[in-house]
């Protein structure tokens, strides 16, 4: 199981970007994958989660409205389009990937699998 995350860099306050995880090794219908952040100083923050099994999606609120997660299954990556980035959206991004289990989507679920982290920078 391997995690690719990109996708990151300097933006704009109010500008997007969309990051990426391409998976490899697994299926993605037979994982749930979420993505996480962490801020220089601040603790690891689950910011969302999808089954691709069933398209069931889940959201922190910091990021709700503004943030939407999306699996591509031929592709077998999962997207986070970043919209109306501000700047306490800076911080290094990651994918995680763990095997289906009763937790679902849950937010604050474990994982087995890590991608490396990708740079974003909100700039005011």
């Amino acid at each position: 199981v391997q995690l690719q995350a990109s996708g990151g860099g300097l933006v704009q306050a109010g500008g997007s970007l969309r990051l990426s995880c391409a998976a490899s090794g697994f299926n993605l219908d037979e994982y749930v994958l979420g993505w996480f952040r962490q801020a220089p100083g601040k603790e690891r923050e689950a910011i969302s989660s999808i089954s691709p099994y069933d398209g069931s999606a889940v959201y922190a609120d910091s990021v709700k409205g503004r943030f939407t997660i999306s699996s591509d299954d031929a592709k077998n990556t999962v997207y986070l389009q970043m919209n109306n980035l501000n700047p306490e959206d800076s911080a290094i991004y990651y994918c995680a990937a763990t095997p289906i289990s009763s937790d679902g989507c849950l937010l604050g679920r474990g994982y087995d699998y890590w991608g490396q982290g990708t740079q974003v920078t909100v700039s005011s």
